[in-house]
C-alpha cells in the first residue's frame, strides 16, 4: 500500500515536473519569438487583456487566388459582443496600394483582394483598432501587425545592354576584347532566385573560340578569345551569351555581341617592277621618278600606306624618296646637286614597307618571330654632264672706301674658277650700277670707279652701295656666274647744315617765338649738335634772338612787339666740325585763327537768289524809265538852270569819319581837290580841266589867244559854281574842238604835277602834326586800347590807295556812242534856247 502511494506520488511529481518544463519551454519560446520580432523593423505587438501577443503574417508572392482570401483573424477579449467593431488602416489599406487589404468589422477576418509583387511591395505595416459600434470611439489602444511577402523566383537575370557592338583590329593578340557584359536579377538578394551564371552559348563563325573572363564583380564578365582573326575570311562575328539563375524553376535571358573586324597589315607591299631607269642633268634639283606598288590590304589604312627608303647608292645624300599621300607612289627626287666631269650612272636600291607592322594568321594561330625582309627594287639614274658656270671665290665681296674719292680707284679684281672652261675666255658684264659710278673690264673683271661716290646719294642703303657683276664662259650653252660687290662708303664733312623748313608763322596774338629745326646730310660727328647765330645787320639783334645757341634745334624769339607783316631773318648754322651753312627763315607775323594759320580776308563777292536778281533788274528798269522821263521834261523846258559844281563834296563823300577804338594807322587821307587851290589866294597858277587855267578872283581863263572867262562863285556849302557869258554855243564848240588835242596833253602833264605836289604838301602837313617821338619811327608804334571783343574783318583804310584810276583821264574824252548822242541832243537844245552855263 505504502509502495503504491510512493509510486503514485512519484508519478505525480514527474507529471508536475513535466508541466513545469513545458511551461518554461513555452515561456522561453515566446520570449525568443518576441526578441526576434522586436529586432525586426516593422515588428508588431498585439495586446489582449491578459497578455501581449506578437503577430507577423507571411504572405506568398503572387498568390494564385481565389480572391478575396482570408490571411488572418484579429480579436480582442475585452468585450465579446456585437457592441464593438474592428477597423484597420495603413499600407495597402488607406495608403498605396489602396484597397489591397480589408477587415470584416464583426469577425475580424483580414482579407487580401489581389496578388502582390514582392519586388514592388516587400512588406506592409497595418494598424488594428476596436471601436464602439455606436459612437465610433476606440475601446482599446491601437495595435499593429506586419504582412511580409515571401519571395518567389518570378524574374530572370537581365543584361544591360542586351546588344553590344565592338570593333576589333585584325592583328589583336589572343586574350580579351573590348566587350563587357553585365546582368542583374531583381529577386530577393543572396537567394538562389537572384544568383545566376553567364556563359557563351553560340558564336558565328566558330573560330577563334570565344569565352567569358571573370571580373571582380560577379555580375560582370568580359569577352575573350583564343586564336587569331583573319579579315579575309571573316569580317564580323556574332556571339550569344546566356545568364541563368538558380531558383526553382530556373529562369534565364541572353545578350548578343557583334564584333566588327578591321583590316590590318597582313599583306606586304610589292613593287610594280623590279628595275627602273631615269635621267637627270647634273646640278639639277627636281623630281626624277615615280614608283608604284601593289598592296592587297584595305587602301588608305596604316596597313596599306607605303613607306619607302633608299638602302644603297645614296651615301652622299643627293637623293630622297617620299610617299605621295594621294597615289601611294614613291617620289624619287634630287635634293643636292653633284658636279660630274662626264656623264655617269648611279645605282639605287629602294625598299618599301607599310606604316603598320606585318601580321599573319596561319591555321588559326598568329605567326611570331622576326619580321620578314621588305620588298626591294633597283633604280638606275643617268646623270648627264652639263656646262658648269664660272664660280667666284666669294659670292659677296665687301669693299671699304671713303666718299668723294678720285675716279680711277680700283675697287676689286675678282677671282674666278671654271671647271669646264678656260678662265682666259671669260667675259665680264656690269649688271647693277644704279648711280653709274663704276666700270668693269670685260676681260679681267676689274671694277674701277669713274665718278666720285657720294655717301649722301639716294642710291645708297645704310651707307652701302651695291654693284653686281656677271662672269660668262664660252660653253654651250654659255653659263653665268654672279658676284655681288658691296661698297661701304665712309662719311666726310661735305654737307653744310640747312633748315628743314624755311617758312614760319608767329601768331602775334598768342606766341612770340617759332621753332627752328636744322638738318645735316652727314652723319655724326659731321652733323649735330649745331651752333646757331643771326646773320645780316646788327639791327636784327634788337628784334630777334636765338635760344639756345647750341643743340639739335633752337627757337627764334621776337624781342619786341612786331607789326603784322613778312620778315626775312638770315641765320648761320655750324655743324660739330665748324662747317657753316647760311639760310634765311621767312617769318610771317599775323593774327591767327588756328594753329599757325593766319586769318584770311573776307570774300569780295556774294551770291544773290533768283528773287533778289529779279528785284534788281526791276529797279534798274524803273530807274531808266525815270531818267528818260526827266530828260524829256528838261529838254522841253524853257529855262535851263545853272549846274553847280560841288568840288568839295565830290572828294569827301566816300570817306566817312568814324570814332573807332581799334589800333588803326594814325594816317588819315584827305581829299586833294581844286577847292584848296581856290580858297588859297597865294596858290601858284594851276591848270584845271581841259587846259583852262585859274585866274585871279577865282576865275578860270582860257589859254592865250582866247577871250573866254569863266567866273567861279563860292556857295555857302563850299562848292563852286562856274558860269559863262552869253555867246553862240556853236562858236564855242568849234573853238573847243580846235583846242582839244593841245588841252589833252597839257591836262595830262599838269594833272600829274598837281597830284604829286599836293600829295607831298599833304604828307608834310600830316607829319608836322605828329608828336616829336613818332616822326621818324620806321614802323607804327602800338597803341594800347581796352579790349572790346574781336576786331572787324574789314580791310583797314590805310591799306587803300589814293587813286585806283591813276592820273590818266583820257577815258573822259570817249564815253561811248550812247553818251555822245545824249550830249549832242542836249547841246542842240541848249543852243536853241540860248542857255548859259
Amino acid at each position: 500500500m505504502e509502495s503504491d502511494c510512493k509510486q503514485e506520488h512519484s508519478r505525480m511529481m514527474k507529471s508536475t515536473l513535466i508541466l513545469i518544463l513545458l511551461a518554461l519551454a513555452e515561456v522561453a519560446a515566446y520570449s525568443k519569438k518576441d526578441t526576434n520580432i522586436r529586432e525586426k523593423r516593422d515588428a508588431v505587438l498585439i495586446r489582449s487583456k491578459r497578455r501581449w501577443v506578437l503577430s507577423t503574417i507571411d504572405l506568398e508572392e503572387n498568390m494564385p487566388g481565389p480572391f478575396p482570401s482570408i490571411i488572418t483573424t484579429l480579436f480582442n477579449d475585452k468585450k465579446q459582443d456585437n457592441s464593438v467593431k474592428f477597423s484597420i488602416k495603413g499600407d495597402g489599406v488607406t495608403k498605396d496600394p489602396v484597397g489591397l487589404f480589408r477587415i470584416d468589422e464583426s469577425s475580424g477576418d483580414v482579407h487580401v483582394n489581389r496578388p502582390i509583387d514582392r519586388e514592388i511591395n516587400p512588406i506592409f505595416h497595418i494598424d488594428f483598432d476596436v471601436l464602439d459600434r455606436q459612437t465610433g470611439i476606440a475601446m482599446d489602444k491601437t495595435l499593429s501587425f506586419n504582412v511580409e511577402i515571401k519571395d518567389k523566383n518570378d524574374n530572370s537575370p537581365q543584361f544591360n545592354p542586351s546588344t553590344i557592338r565592338a570593333s576589333v583590329p585584325e592583328n589583336t593578340p589572343e586574350g580579351v576584347v573590348q566587350a563587357v557584359l553585365q546582368a542583374h536579377d531583381i529577386d530577393l538578394k543572396d537567394t538562389p532566385n537572384s544568383q545566376f551564371t553567364m556563359a557563351v552559348v553560340s558564336q558565328d563563325p566558330a573560330s577563334p573560340k570565344f569565352t567569358l573572363k571573370d571580373l571582380p564583380t560577379s555580375t560582370v564578365k568580359q569577352l575573350a578569345f583564343t586564336g587569331c582573326f583573319d579579315y579575309d575570311k571573316a569580317k564580323q562575328y556574332k556571339v550569344l551569351v546566356e545568364a541563368r539563375d538558380q531558383g526553382t524553376p530556373t529562369m534565364s535571358s541572353t545578350a548578343t555581341v557583334f564584333l566588327d573586324i578591321t583590316d590590318s597589315n597582313t599583306h606586304p607591299p610589292e613593287f610594280s617592277s623590279a628595275t627602273y631607269n631615269t635621267v637627270v642633268t647634273e646640278m639639277e634639283l627636281k623630281e626624277i621618278l615615280r614608283i608604284g606598288i601593289n598592296d592587297k590590304d584595305t587602301p588608305n589604312t596604316p596597313g596599306s600606306r607605303a613607306v619607302f627608303s633608299i638602302l644603297k647608292g645614296n651615301e652622299e645624300g643627293n637623293y630622297k624618296i617620299e610617299t605621295d599621300p594621294k597615289t601611294n607612289e614613291g617620289v624619287l627626287s634630287v635634293i643636292k646637286g653633284k658636279n660630274f666631269e662626264k656623264t655617269e650612272i648611279t645605282e639605287l636600291e629602294i625598299a618599301v614597307e607599310n606604316e603598320e607592322k606585318l601580321f599573319q594568321c596561319v591555321d588559326g594561330k598568329a605567326v611570331t618571330g622576326p619580321t620578314p625582309k621588305p620588298n626591294t627594287a633597283k633604280v638606275s639614274v643617268k646623270v648627264i654632264d652639263m656646262n658648269d658656270a664660272p664660280v667666284f671665290k666669294k659670292q659677296v665681296e665687301k669693299v671699304y672706301r671713303n666718299e668723294n674719292g678720285p675716279p680711277g680707284d680700283v675697287l676689286l679684281v675678282p677671282e674666278v674658277k671654271d671647271e669646264d672652261s678656260d678662265i682666259n675666255n671669260l667675259r665680264y658684264e656690269l649688271v647693277q650700277d644704279p648711280a653709274k659710278w663704276v666700270s668693269v673690264d670685260p676681260k679681267s673683271g676689274k671694277i674701277t670707279t669713274v665718278q666720285k661716290m657720294d655717301r649722301e646719294s639716294p642710291f645708297l642703303k645704310n651707307g652701302t652701295y651695291t654693284v653686281v657683276v656677271h662672269a660668262i664662259d664660252d660653253g654651250q650653252p654659255p653659263a653665268t656666274g654672279t658676284c655681288t660687290v658691296v661698297v661701304y662708303l665712309g662719311d666726310q664733312n661735305d654737307n653744310a647744315p640747312f633748315l628743314v623748313s624755311k617758312n614760319a608763322v608767329i601768331c602775334g596774338n598768342k606766341v612770340d617765338r617759332v621753332d627752328v629745326k636744322p638738318t645735316d646730310l652727314d652723319d655724326p660727328p659731321f652733323s649735330g649738335p649745331f651752333s646757331f647765330s643771326l646773320g645780316g645787320e646788327e639791327e636784327l639783334k634788337s628784334l630777334w634772338k636765338l635760344d639756345p645757341t647750341t643743340g639739335t634745334s633752337t627757337s627764334l624769339i621776337s624781342l619786341t612787339s612786331l607789326a603784322y607783316g613778312n620778315y626775312s631773318v638770315p641765320l648761320k648754322i655750324q655743324d660739330q666740325q665748324g662747317l657753316q651753312g647760311e639760310d634765311v627763315l621767312q617769318v610771317v607775323v599775323c593774327e591767327c585763327t588756328g594753329i599757325n594759320t593766319c586769318r584770311g580776308r573776307l570774300p569780295f563777292s556774294s551770291s544773290l537768289g533768283p528773287a533778289a536778281i529779279g528785284l534788281l533788274f526791276a529797279g534798274f528798269l524803273l530807274l531808266a524809265l525815270l531818267l528818260l522821263f526827266c530828260f524829256l521834261c528838261d529838254c522841253q523846258s524853257k529855262n535851263f538852270q545853272h549846274i553847280p559844281l560841288n568840288l568839295q563834296d565830290e572828294g569827301n563823300q566816300t570817306l566817312v569819319k568814324y570814332n573807332e577804338e581799334g589800333g588803326g594807322s594814325i594816317y588819315k587821307p584827305e581829299s586833294i581837290f581844286l577847292k584848296d587851290s581856290l580858297k588859297t589866294p597865294s596858290a601858284p597858277l594851276e591848270y584845271a580841266v581841259d587846259g583852262y587855267r585859274k585866274g585871279e578872283n577865282y576865275t578860270m581863263r582860257s589859254p592865250a589867244g582866247y577871250n573866254y572867262q569863266y567866273n567861279f562863285q563860292e556857295m555857302p556849302s563850299g562848292a563852286g559854281v562856274m558860269s559863262m557869258p552869253e555867246q553862240n554855243w556853236s562858236t564855242i564848240q568849234r573853238e573847243r574842238e580846235n583846242l582839244r588835242n593841245e588841252s589833252r596833253q597839257m591836262s595830262r602833264t599838269y594833272s600829274l604835277a598837281r597830284t604829286e605836289r599836293n600829295l607831298a604838301e599833304h604828307i608834310e602837313r600830316k607829319i608836322s602834326s605828329f608828336p616829336e617821338e613818332q616822326r621818324d619811327c620806321p614802323v607804327y608804334s602800338p597803341y594800347q586800347y581796352v579790349y572790346e571783343g574781336r576786331g572787324s574783318d574789314c580791310q583797314s583804310l590805310d591799306q587803300l590807295t589814293v587813286s585806283n584810276l591813276g592820273n590818266n583821264l583820257d577815258f573822259l574824252q570817249n564815253l561811248g556812242p550812247k553818251f555822245n548822242t545824249l550830249g549832242g541832243i542836249c547841246q542842240q537844245s541848249m543852243e536853241r534856247r540860248n542857255v548859259r552855263l
